[in-house]
Parts: structure tokens; sequence; C-alpha cells
């Protein structure tokens, strides 16, 4: 179920918008996401309704006719389209009534009041356009209690415990951007989590940039530090430093480098895995 963050909600005669955030959680949701939906709401089928979708998020980039009703997802093509926000509030100018024919509300779609629509869509734009960027979920953990220096980049392990109960060995993936060593501006930026959690495992791409979470399917993923470290084994690090967003640092990789660190993480990564909780929960640097 996606974690629903701010919405708003604008009146255009019998229609109106909801511009919502929302997260969605890979194996949890339909995959890994977080961007802003645009809902037509209105009264279908003798109650309130959702009569059109679009979903502006960073990956899923679609639109569904009649959610409850018709439930036709169609692709919007991010090259052809551009972006998501204004493409979708331009079909809705000018496509309303025959995209609610599509999804099956001929007589809500014969009493759309045109002009009242188009008073309100530069507000539904707005609006989405700032809930993308500020309803973004991200997270500023620690840096970890023990580091190993791998080139352009540093691991961080830290023993974890969430206020809820759950917790265990977390691996920071950190590199230093926006400046060199010795510069006061320079900023030391976590470019990939992995929790490895007793309960609800789950790893991060860009905690602090897009932060896609992925948790894994404890049935196939029995051992979550094991596959971590099986990832770094086997050379896909890169891939996910460059997936998390930070080409830079993804091109300075030195394999060579990483795999001479690999043995003394692993091993003090396993005892660290191997004991109890911390007694009281450990705080991020920022709380959200």
């Amino acid at each position: 179920m996606a974690q629903l963050g701010r919405r708003a909600t604008f009146e255009a005669g019998n229609v109106r918008f909801a511009v919502q955030h929302e997260l969605w959680d890979g194996n949890i949701d339909d995959h890994s996401d977080q961007g802003v939906a645009i809902l037509v709401v209105g009264q279908g089928g003798g109650k309130e309704a959702t009569l059109l979708r679009f979903n502006c998020f960073d990956l899923e980039r679609s639109y569904v006719y009649g959610p409850e009703h018709v439930n036709k997802l169609c692709r919007m093509d991010p090259t052809v389209d551009g972006n998501p926000i204004g493409w979708s509030v331009k079909q809705i100018r000018t496509r309303l009534p025959d995209m609610l024919r599509a999804s099956k509300y001929e007589d809500i779609a014969q009493k759309v009041d045109v002009q009242a629509v188009a008073r309100t869509l530069a507000e539904v734009e707005s609006t989405a356009r700032v809930l993308f960027a500020s309803g973004r979920n991200t997270v500023k953990h620690n840096r970890g209690t023990d580091m190993f220096e791998a080139g352009n980049f540093r691991f961080g392990l830290e023993l974890r415990k969430q206020v809820g109960g759950d917790g265990g060995l977390a691996i920071h993936v950190l590199a230093d951007l926006a400046g060199t060593p010795g510069r006061t501006y320079m900023e030391e930026t976590e470019l990939l989590a992995f929790d490895c959690f007793r309960e609800a495992p789950h790893y991060h791409y860009g905690p602090r940039n897009k932060n896609h979470r992925i948790f894994w399917d404890k049935t196939l993923v029995p051992d979550p530090l094991e596959w971590t470290l099986e990832q770094f084994k086997s050379g896909k690090l890169r891939d996910m430093i460059q997936q998390a967003g930070y080409p830079g640092v993804a091109a300075d990789y030195d394999e060579d480098v990483v795999f001479a660190v690999l043995p003394a993480l692993e091993k003090r990564a396993r005892e660290m895995n191997a004991q109890p909780l911390p007694a009281e929960p450990t705080p991020n640097m920022v709380p959200r």
C-alpha cells in the first residue's frame, strides 16, 4: 500500500482534482518509486469515485482510465511527452470530456464545466510541481561507527535499532561531494544504504536523492547481509551507485581498491551483525 503524503483538492464544477504525493516501496507496492498523483474525482455510480488518475513519478509515468471501473492503464512516453506533470495538465485542459467518456462516465463528461476546469488547472499544476519536490521522502542516516575507505568512497557500518524495535546491521555507502577534501563546503553524502534488519530488511537507492526503497523478499533472501556482501563481491556496487543518481562517483570507482577492502569489511560486518541490538533506539542524523 503506497504511503500517502501531503494532499490538496480543488473544486471545478461537477469534478474536482486531488493532488497527492505517494511513496512506493519495492516488493510492497508495484515497484520502488516516488512522485505525485493527479486524480480527477467525481460522483460515479452513486458514490464518489476516482474517474482518472495521472501517475507523475520518477519512473512510473502513466495514466489510468476509470481506476475503479475500467482500470485501463496507458503509458506516457518520457522521450516525446516530456515532464509528466505538464503533460498531464495539458491533457486535462484539452481532453477531459473525451477521457471521461473513455472511462465510461458519459453523464459526468456531458456536464463538465470547461471554464471552471481551466480556472483551476494553473493552481493544480503549481501545487503538483511543489509537492513533487517538497513532498519527497528522503532520509539522512548516521554515517556509521566503523569506517572502511574504498578509494573515492567509503563504507560505514552501524548497528541500528528503530523506535518500533526492529533493527540490525546497516551498511552505508558514502562519498564526499560538492567540494574537495579540506574545503569547508565539502559534503559527505550517503549514496546507498543497506538496512539488514531482522524484521523488515530493505535497501535505499540515494537516501538523500530519489530515495527509492526496496524491501527484500525474505523467502528468497533469508540473509540480507549475505546478499549485500555478494553484490559487493560480484562487482554490482558500481552499477548500484550509478542507479542511485551519482554517475560521477561510479565513473571513478576502482574495483581493485574495493576488493582489497572487502575481507576486513566482511569480517567486521559479521561480528557486528551477531551482536544484540542497542538498548535504545538509534536516531538518524536529522529527524524527518
